[in-house]
C-alpha cells in the first residue's frame, strides 16, 4: 500500500467533525490566540510562540468546517481581544479603566449571541 493509499485511509477512519467538537475548536483556537499575542507584545517571538500562532489558525480553520466563517471569525477575535486586554491589564500592568471592563463585557455577550445565533447553545444529537 503507498503513502498516499495509508493517507487517505486514514483520514476516511477518522470520525466527522461534530458541531460541539467546532465550537470547542474555535474557543481553544481563541485562547491561544491570546498567548501568542502576549508572547508578540513581549518581542517572544520564540518557537513556541510559532507554534501557538499555527495551532490556533489551525484549529480556526477546522471549526470553520462546520461554523459559518464570519461567525467563527468574529468569535475567535473577540476571544482573543478579550483575553488580550485582560493580559494586557494584570499581566503588563495597563492602567484599569472601567470603560474597558465594560466594552469587554459588551463584546463578551456579542460574542454569546453569536454562539446563540447559530445555534450553538441547542442540545445536539451528534
Amino acid at each position: 500500500m503507498s503513502n498516499q493509499n495509508k493517507k487517505s485511509s486514514i483520514l476516511k477512519q477518522s470520525k466527522p467533525l461534530t458541531r460541539r467538537m467546532a465550537w470547542l475548536f474555535l474557543i481553544a483556537a481563541g485562547l491561544i490566540e491570546i498567548y501568542w499575542a502576549a508572547a508578540l507584545k513581549n518581542n517572544s517571538l520564540g518557537i513556541l510562540t510559532l507554534i501557538a500562532l499555527l495551532l490556533s489558525f489551525e484549529l480556526l480553520i477546522r471549526a470553520t468546517k462546520m461554523i459559518p466563517i464570519g461567525t467563527g471569525y468574529a468569535i475567535f477575535t473577540g476571544i482573543g481581544t478579550i483575553g488580550t486586554i485582560l493580559v494586557d491589564m494584570f499581566y503588563f500592568q495597563e492602567p484599569f479603566r472601567w470603560v474597558k471592563i465594560l466594552l469587554i463585557l459588551l463584546l463578551a455577550a456579542f460574542i454569546i449571541g453569536l454562539k446563540i445565533s447559530d445555534g450553538g447553545m441547542k442540545k445536539e444529537g451528534a
